[in-house]
């Protein structure tokens, strides 16, 4: 069992932050941590920082100048920072003799220990990634329909083709981050070594949602990447009819241009 955490505190505020694409870890590696995986560094006066490779931090019972401070102190680790970072907070109550849980939109544990909030940062942590890219789906949609509508009404595809390209490459980003990195519907390595916990993330993940919203992205992954494919084929096809059009009108201009020179020359 590990060291409990602020033990003078009945309550801590726990903030998870996707603040970019990737986080590089490796400077951490030569630094005094507590834990490993997840990440997990001491930060400010007596908080508690959980780092993820796919670019979330989360922190416990830092004051929000010390979340600033620690933010810029690792600025330059961050891939691809967003401008306006995707963020969720929660507060953690200390309950020794009830259930572990969320109960009044907070959630409550039996103690601080180190394992606990590693649980709690590892659900928090997927749920901004998952809320990040609903936001980021929902833009997508709001793009595809206008085309869908062009279309449908024969307008000119114009540049539309390349727009159609870049969402198709967009949604396989998104899919390959969101199943390569951030492995939303996988338990976290730590309830191997803890299983006692094990309860505690299945509590959260059914409370904050995880798998239903992982697999509502998915299909919309699958209808937006399906939407875009049949639109391009849409696109490639006229584009094809027309260039069958031209060959016949060029070959009828042929023709017509043989038969006057055959007639001249009568």
């Amino acid at each position: 069992m590990s060291t409990p955490y602020f033990a003078d505190e009945t309550s801590v505020v726990i903030r998870a932050m996707f603040v970019g694409q990737r986080i590089d870890l490796r400077t951490f590696e030569q630094t005094r941590r507590l834990a490993s995986a997840p990440l997990t560094v001491s930060a400010g006066e007596n908080g508690v920082v959980v780092l993820f490779r796919y670019g979330v931090i989360v922190t416990a019972g830092l004051q929000p100048a010390e979340v600033i401070t620690f933010n810029n102190q690792i600025a330059h680790l961050i891939t691809d920072r967003f401008p306006e970072p995707e963020w969720e907070e929660v507060e953690l109550v200390r309950d020794a003799d009830g259930s572990e849980g969320i109960v009044g939109g907070q959630i409550h544990l039996q103690d601080f220990n180190l394992e606990r909030i590693q649980v709690v940062a590892d659900a928090l942590a997927k749920s901004v990634v998952l809320a990040h890219y609903e936001v980021e789906l929902a833009k997508h949609f709001d793009r595809i329909e206008p085309l869908a509508a062009s279309l449908s009404q024969a307008q000119r595809p114009g540049p539309k083709g390349k727009q159609l390209l870049q969402h198709l490459g967009d949604t396989l980003m998104i899919e390959n981050k969101m199943v390569g990195r951030v492995e939303v519907s996988e338990k976290p390595e730590l309830l191997w070594e803890h299983p006692e916990h094990e309860r505690l993330y299945l509590r959260l993940e059914d409370e904050y949602e995880l798998a239903e919203r992982h697999d509502a992205i998915e299909r919309k992954l699958a209808l937006i990447s399906k939407a875009a494919a049949t639109l391009l084929g849409i696109l490639q096809n006229r584009r094809s009819l027309r260039v069958e059009w031209y060959i016949v009108i060029l070959i009828v201009i042929e023709i017509v241009i043989n038969l006057a020179e055959k007639m001249f020359a009568a």
